[in-house]
């Protein structure tokens, strides 16, 4: 038979230990729910946030050539260049350093953006499939003494760090000047992106 102190103790004791265990659960579940999720950006719905910043994707235009508006090797999706196009579905013409201001050439980028994520879009389904941007080419109709090429193509890139952060949405970039470009259009601009 077992002494009654030493039945108490045991008792008293496991009240104690479970006190402890249920504080402990309490504290680590409080801990839990305040711990920052690191998913966030993950999440995000890249299709809303677009239409929230008050951007809509235009048409997907047809090739004017022999070739696809964007291939997918495996989780890489290569864009060819893209001219822009204004709201009314006109191409955006002329040279910069002679008829087309700075200002004027950013937003004729930012319209080359779109069309690529339409174009994007279209192949994939959904931006919220895209995991980063990797690489931007884009090419600025100008004078020959124009030097401020970066600057036009900031007018793309910019839409991309907007959507996508400071990690994903800003990759490797080029940014060059041409004598010309098809249809006289101000810019034309191609990317590649990597998928989830």
């Amino acid at each position: 038979m077992k002494h009654p102190i030493f039945a108490v103790i045991c008792t008293v004791g496991f009240l104690v230990l479970s006190s402890d265990l249920s504080q402990a659960q309490q504290i680590r579940s409080a801990t839990l729910q305040i711990q920052p999720s690191t998913n966030d950006q993950a999440s995000e719905d890249i299709d809303k946030k677009l239409e929230s910043m008050g951007h809509a994707l235009p048409e997907v235009s047809k090739p004017v050539g022999i070739y696809k508006r964007a291939v997918v090797v495996g989780k890489m999706v290569y864009l060819s260049g893209h001219i822009p196009i204004n709201k009314a579905g006109k191409i955006m013409q002329g040279k910069v350093g002679k008829d087309v201001a700075i200002k004027d050439a950013q937003y004729a980028a930012q319209r080359s953006a779109l069309a690529m994520l339409a174009s994007l879009k279209a192949e994939v389904g959904s931006l919220n499939k895209v995991k980063r941007l990797v690489k931007t080419t884009g090419m600025v109709n100008c004078t020959a003494d124009f030097k401020e090429q970066p600057q036009v193509i900031n007018g793309c890139s910019q839409l991309f760090k907007d959507l996508w952060g400071e990690e994903n949405g800003v990759g490797a970039r080029s940014a060059v000047g041409m004598v010309s470009l098809p249809k006289g259009a101000i810019v034309e601009i191609e990317a590649i992106f990597e998928l989830k």
